[in-house]
């Protein structure tokens, strides 16, 4: 009997149209179009617009005219999340159905508040990854008859992971296989801890899903194999992953890359225009002097 052929390498570079890409953005883009190239693999462009209010139809286009600029090409058509939101309501609804999700009504002000009351008690409230307060999670007290009632009344909601049970529901230890590094050098197979993000939103009154839902099934609609993205997002990998293994969804290779810093040693916004991939070509420079200036 023949081998099985391996499986093409499929890489995807995912930005979001609410601002201009930076040179942070270049760097992910460069990396993943090389690596895809390098391996006879295939590049993807995603555009992640599930924020309809801060994403515009201008930003969107001007990701093409950067990414074009840069020299880099990609297969059509490119997927756009707001074409796709019955794809998460739909992954939501497995989860509600089997009792891993649950309507969460506390507003940001209302969890501000409550954490606040509590550290002037002289207590440290626990905090995720990006130093957010975990949510309290108050409503997991609740029947379901009860929240049922507050979700008939028409109270804003937004659907939680309940972390505990859905960490129950593994069957194995969860970890990833990192080629890339953390934030201390980690590499190999990582053990993935999502305990530490709390129970984590996955859709809300005003977005049908999260970005945590919406990019692992998006990965595993694509076929990704190899997810190529910044250090940023290096922790949220444990909430991607447990997705992924509650969703029964393939596991694709991570790797997290440097990040580039601004002149004040922050992380590169949409909000700097002078680091902007646009503000480098009206300067005259060229595709070679950002990839000297990335990598």
């Amino acid at each position: 009997m023949n081998a099985p052929l391996p499986k093409q390498p499929v890489f995807r570079f995912a930005p979001s149209p609410n601002g201009q890409l930076h040179l942070g953005h270049a760097l992910s883009a460069i990396l993943n179009h090389d690596m895809a190239k390098a391996t006879s693999g295939r590049f993807l462009l995603r555009i992640e617009d599930i924020d309809l209010t801060r994403c515009t139809p201008e930003f969107e286009a001007g990701i093409y005219d950067d990414l074009g600029w840069l020299g880099l090409s990609w297969e059509t058509p490119v997927r756009r999340q707001s074409e796709h939101l019955d794809l998460y309501r739909q992954a939501l609804g497995r989860l509600i159905d089997r009792g891993l999700v649950y309507p969460a009504f506390l507003t940001r002000g209302a969890i501000k508040t409550a954490v606040a009351a509590f550290e002037a008690k002289g207590k440290a409230w626990p905090r995720d990854p990006d130093g957010a307060p975990l949510y309290p999670g108050e409503e997991r007290k609740l029947s379901a008859a009860g929240w049922q009632r507050m979700l008939a009344a028409g109270k804003p909601h937004a659907w939680r992971l309940d972390m505990d049970k859905a960490i129950a529901e593994l069957d194995a230890p969860l970890t990833w296989q990192e080629t890339g590094a953390g934030p201390n050098g980690e590499t190999g197979q990582i053990a993935a801890d999502p305990a530490a993000w709390g129970d984590v939103v996955l859709s809300r009154s005003d977005a049908p899903s999260s970005y945590h839902l919406a990019v692992t099934m998006d990965d595993a609609m694509q076929g990704v194999t190899h997810v190529v993205r910044g250090r940023d997002l290096y922790h949220a990998t444990a909430v991607h992953r447990l997705l992924q293994r509650l969703l029964d969804l393939p596991e694709p290779v991570y790797h997290h890359h440097r990040l580039i810093h601004g002149p004040d040693g922050r992380k590169l916004s949409k909000s700097n225009k002078d680091t902007g991939i646009a503000a480098f070509r009206e300067a005259g420079k060229t595709p070679d002097d950002v990839r000297a200036l990335i990598l």
